[in-house]
């Protein structure tokens, strides 16, 4: 029996498999595509054709992805949605979505803020308007694919959570996905109520995704496998998980390389510098798990407060851009040719001068052709 693992990352997406004793029988590189789908079928197919296993002993195909970072980042393919927060009065003072971007904000067909909830010692704030409740899902039946639904100190007591879930259910369909907050956030109204309509926007994106990596490892003859889903706290998740709380994928690939440096170092606790096309990020082993970031996360442009690996990255990777100035300074990055580095980096004959032609023209690299960078001066280098 085998496994096939594929990683997803700015410049390149990654395939291994491996078998029953974990030992790598293929493994390849295959430059991640405009539309990721594309650069990770591509490598499926590398690895197979690599391998030459029996399609039909692949017991386990795991995806760590980009798309939902990428959907957020990109404003692409996000979902329209409705927003519930249950917490009047006490929170009408800031509505949902106060801070955010017009272009990502655009998600939100109508939102509304209606009585109940509760106070930070479990306390009834208000009574559940289970009328207004009612009345909104009503409004929005037909205009919208998800529904995050928010309330004040829910993270103490969710009744009120689960009772207008059950309710936009009942209205709108099975059909359409719910996010409740006490699901996805801490403690924190604000925050965590963008983490859970970050979540709903997301659905389409995830189910999409899941459903098309999983039909095509079937047209490619990977029918016996088992699809799972890195999340961001060093573990996988199933693909039903995966629509759940796509939210959770983010930062799936810095969290991939945290994993693997520990198994493959034998080590629980170490800082782990992961060197990608793109960025380079720092993290902390812990455990051997990654450490979960303390603070409010910004994705996007939105500040969340749901799990997130506590992570710092750099623009510095192989395809970041170095220019040189007139005055003989040098910079590098933050922008990077990403998986475009094999058109545009001067080593594969492209126009561009990245860190990986430095690398190459001071012998600390091999790939593409050096002779194509011999003309970059030494002190520049």
């Amino acid at each position: 029996m085998y496994k096939l693992g594929i990683d997803v990352g700015g410049t390149n997406t990654d395939a291994v498999l491996i078998d029953e004793d974990l030992n790598v029988v293929a493994a390849v590189k295959n430059p991640t595509s405009d539309d990721i789908y594309t650069g990770i079928m591509g490598s499926v197919d590398a690895v197979l054709a690599d391998s030459g296993v029996d399609r039909a002993q692949i017991a386990q195909a795991m995806l760590g992805t980009t798309q939902c970072t990428n959907a957020i980042v990109e404003r692409k393919g996000l979902a329209p949605i409705a927003i519930l927060r249950i917490g009047a009065p006490a929170t009408v003072g800031i509505p949902p979505m106060v801070d955010w971007a017009d272009d990502i904000a655009a998600v939100c067909v109508d939102s509304l803020i209606i009585e109940g909830g509760f106070e930070y010692d479990g306390k009834r704030l208000a009574e559940f308007d289970e009328a207004a409740c009612r009345a909104f899902f009503e409004g929005v039946k037909s205009r919208v694919e998800a529904v995050a639904v928010s309330s004040v100190f829910s993270t103490v007591r969710n009744d009120d959570e689960l009772r207008a879930a059950t309710i936009a259910r009942e209205v709108l369909g099975e059909d359409v996905h719910v996010s409740i907050s006490s699901e996805i956030g801490s403690m924190g109204l604000i925050e965590r109520e963008n983490a859970t309509i970050l979540n709903a926007a997301l659905y389409d994106v995830a189910r999409k995704f899941t459903e098309g990596f999983a039909a095509s490892l079937a047209d490619k003859g990977v029918t016996n496998a088992e699809v799972y889903l890195s999340q961001n706290d060093g573990t996988l998740m199933t693909m039903e998980h995966a629509r759940r709380y796509p939210i959770l994928t983010i930062a799936c690939g810095p969290t991939n390389s945290i994993r693997g440096a520990s198994y493959l170092s034998r080590r629980d606790d170490a800082i782990v510098i992961d060197v990608g096309g793109t960025t380079t990020d720092l993290g902390v082993l812990s455990h051997g798990f990654p450490r979960e970031s303390g603070v409010a996360v910004t994705i996007g442009g939105v500040r969340t407060n749901f799990r997130m690996p506590d992570v710092v990255s750099i623009g510095l990777g192989g395809g970041s851009i170095v220019r040189v100035a007139d005055d003989g300074s040098v910079t590098v990055g933050p922008d990077s040719v990403g998986y475009a580095i094999t058109e545009r980096a001067l080593v594969f004959g492209g126009d561009t001068m990245t860190a990986t032609d430095i690398a190459v023209r001071l012998g600390m690299a091999s790939v593409g052709d050096p002779s194509l960078v011999a003309d970059i001066p030494q002190d520049v280098a």
